[in-house]
């Protein structure tokens, strides 16, 4: 894992010198982002408002932009609807959150060997991200970036690679994650697999920048982000009712900090 994080930087640090030295008519960015994530997974009940608000967990990232506002700003005949109202972002991002059984499944009232071992079961989601996303801006972004508009939304579409390193415990029988007579009897052998790997992942956000002062901004974003399997949690029971692959929602909050 810790090489893997290493080549992401290294990956990351490179595109952002590359962005930096391709034009001066560019503006450019950098911030740092953070806040909590709730994981949608093969854990918990569809639909439990327990499910939705108990595996929840936290992320933090680098971000980079570059801004096309300058373009139309030193040549006005250059200037068109998208260096006005759009940013490339580029980002290295890491999440984490911790799983758990919720639903009537694991209810006090259920007594069978089935629901204990539910909830003997949990896990952890543990993401590394290195991606980049298209935000619009339906408002001007050079007025944004000079003081004419204080906030500025926005909703944003990209595709990042994400390197997952789930985990996996049991507190029933013998408390070996291999041996599936510890975990719920309806799961397909291999529904459990705690083997890291790696992924694409679409990500869609909403959110809005605040202008706090000419060199920097503040910035709240809700992303969603939907993995391209369903593995990243260690589990994938593989049962008629696992309808999709893993997902996330993560607000955050960012400090951004701008320069020519």
């Amino acid at each position: 894992m810790t090489l893997k994080i290493k080549k992401l930087f290294v990956a990351f640090v490179l595109l952002l010198s590359m962005q930096l030295s391709f034009s001066q008519a560019f503006s450019h960015e950098v911030g740092i982002i953070a806040g909590p994530i709730v994981y949608q997974s093969d854990f918990g009940e569809r639909y439990d408002f327990k499910t939705n608000s108990g595996n929840i967990g936290f992320g933090i990232g680098l971000v980079y932009y570059m801004n096309f506002d300058d373009v139309g700003y030193y040549s006005y005949s250059r200037s068109n609807f998208f260096t006005t109202h759009f940013k490339v972002r580029a980002e290295i991002s890491w999440n984490k959150a911790g799983l758990d059984h919720y639903g009537q499944w694991v209810d006090e009232d259920r007594t069978s060997s089935a629901a204990d071992k539910l909830r003997a079961h949990s896990g952890q989601a543990q993401n590394l991200d290195l991606g980049a996303q298209l935000e619009y801006y339906p408002f001007s972004t050079s007025e944004l970036r000079r003081g004419g508009d204080r906030f500025g939304p926005f909703v944003s579409l990209g595709a990042h690679y994400v390197f997952y390193s789930p985990s996996v415990t049991t507190t029933y029988g013998d408390q070996n994650i291999n041996n599936t007579n510890n975990f719920y009897p309806s799961w397909e052998p291999g529904s459990i697999d705690a083997t890291a790997g790696s992924t694409w992942s679409i990500v869609s956000s909403v959110g809005v920048r605040y202008n706090l002062n000419a060199i920097s901004h503040l910035m709240v974003d809700l992303r969603f982000q939907h993995f391209m399997n369903d593995k990243t949690d260690g589990l994938d029971h593989q049962l008629e009712s696992n309808k999709t692959n893993d997902w996330l929602a993560w607000l955050n909050v960012g400090y951004i900090f701008m320069f020519d």
